[in-house]
């Protein structure tokens, strides 16, 4: 397996410090960001160096109870081909829901959300696995999540599940050591335990990444300073194992590069074995012969799909919860998909915040609760500004106009020309001075 060293997540917002960072042997880049005929020049000038890039992918949904889109396989591969990519990653979990094999309107999470670890969903996870390994130039690893809830009656522990999944198929694994922190506290299991039923030696590389606990609930956040108990994690996959790579992921309230620079070595000194663990004896894994060729209609598929929709459900259209979820926890992770939403709406369409100032978070989140995600951040941010002015919002005459021609030019056919782009941006600006009691002549 390819050796990869010290790495951290390129992200535009710290591609200069990035570039600045010394003992940096790779990155990984967020895989939809990416725009094959317009590749970031910071990257270009990375791979120049010899720097590695890697492409992370976090839309596919290979855990959902649809096969994979064939559309979002042939971007990971152009992008792995672009970037002349060792490998590409995802991650087990389910994104969307609904759809034909339930006969029920499509919807998005907006996030990642975990599988039940049961047979039929590994039955599953395994059968999309091999139809990405097939569509794919280079190997796959997937990586573990964090999560807010778990699923009633599971069969197989972290552990198994991934030992399984990874005899069935020969993927590999990328093991986020912050999300096996985050599942300590918010499920309760143990990380050792999981890295002693883990195939180490599928590691193809490891993620760390910051966090906060709230209320006893772990936020995987990726925009806070990694913590110790994070480190310990690392410190117990070490024992085990030397991983290939080692990535420091960090996607928002970016640190000055100093801070990255610091949280890089607190990586490199735990990985150096200063003060190792105990190597601990790992107990066999049972494992299930492999199934048989599944019929034509997929019962496995139907019942998975059938739970994932009803706790997708739940969780973005105020359904009524399915039985064995804990219901403050289901709380908790549906107010976090419609901060993501809001979060992400703003970055794909950041003149909606511009425009509606302080009002936008309220607004939009009031429109998250009544309004699921069925087409993507960018459909999301036509769909609220459309209901907003179908509501006549916001009171300013002014703002409303602005959100108006944004609508406009977006929802046509074809994109704005550059002249209606410098109009707009003009228009822009005055409703902005308007809105602060600029007076203008």
């Amino acid at each position: 397996m390819e050796q990869l060293g010290i790495g951290i997540g390129w992200r535009p917002e710290i591609a200069a410090a990035v570039e600045e960072l010394p003992g940096v042997d790779w990155v990984e880049v967020v895989a939809e960001n990416l725009c094959p005929g317009h590749l970031p020049e910071s990257l270009r000038r990375l791979r120049r160096r010899g720097v590695t890039v890697i492409p992370h992918g976090v839309s596919l949904g290979i855990g959902g109870a649809e096969r994979p889109d064939t559309g979002r396989l042939a971007a990971l591969a152009e992008r792995a081909l672009l970037l002349e990519s060792p490998l590409v990653t995802e991650h087990i979990a389910f994104v969307r829901a609904g759809g034909p094999l339930t006969a029920s309107p499509p919807l998005e999470a907006g996030h990642l959300l975990p599988v039940p670890r049961t047979r039929d969903a590994l039955r599953v996870l395994c059968e999309n696995v091999r139809v990405a390994q097939d569509s794919l130039p280079v190997p796959l690893a997937l990586e573990n999540i964090a999560a807010l809830i778990s699923w009633p009656g599971e069969e197989l522990t972290e552990g198994q599940f991934l030992a399984e999944l990874v005899e069935r198929t020969g993927v590999r694994l990328l093991i986020d050591v912050a999300n096996l922190h985050t599942n300590h506290v918010n499920r309760g299991e143990d990380p050792a335990a999981a890295l002693d039923e883990l195939p180490v030696e599928a590691i193809a590389y490891v993620h760390v990444a910051g966090g906060m606990e709230k209320d006893g609930v772990w936020h995987d956040t990726h925009a806070h300073p990694v913590t110790r108990p994070v480190l310990d994690v690392l410190a117990e996959l070490r024992a085990r194992v030397d991983p290939p790579g080692v990535l420091l992921e960090r996607d928002d309230a970016f640190p000055p590069a100093a801070e990255l620079a610091g949280e890089l070595t607190a990586i490199r000194a735990t990985l150096s074995g200063r003060h190792p663990l105990p190597r601990p004896v790992s107990a066999p894994v049972a494992r299930a012969a492999a199934p048989a060729a599944a019929p034509a209609v997929d019962p496995a598929r139907q019942r998975l799909a059938l739970a994932e929709t009803a706790l997708l459900s739940s969780l973005v259209a105020g359904t009524p919860a399915p039985d064995g979820f804990d219901n403050r926890r289901l709380g908790v992770q549906s107010r976090s998909l419609a901060a993501k939403r809001a979060d992400v709406v703003a970055k794909v369409a950041p003149e909606l915040p511009e425009l509606l100032g302080a009002e936008y978070r309220r607004a939009f989140l009031a429109y998250a609760r009544s309004r699921p995600m069925s087409g993507g951040y960018r459909r999301d941010a036509l769909d609220f500004v459309q209901q907003l002015l179908d509501t006549g919002r916001p009171a300013d005459a002014a703002v409303r106009r602005a959100l108006r021609r944004w609508w406009q030019e977006r929802a046509a056919p074809h994109p704005p020309t550059r002249t209606a782009r410098l109009a707009r941006a003009a228009r822009r600006t005055l409703v902005r001075g308007t809105r602060r009691g600029v007076g203008t002549t």
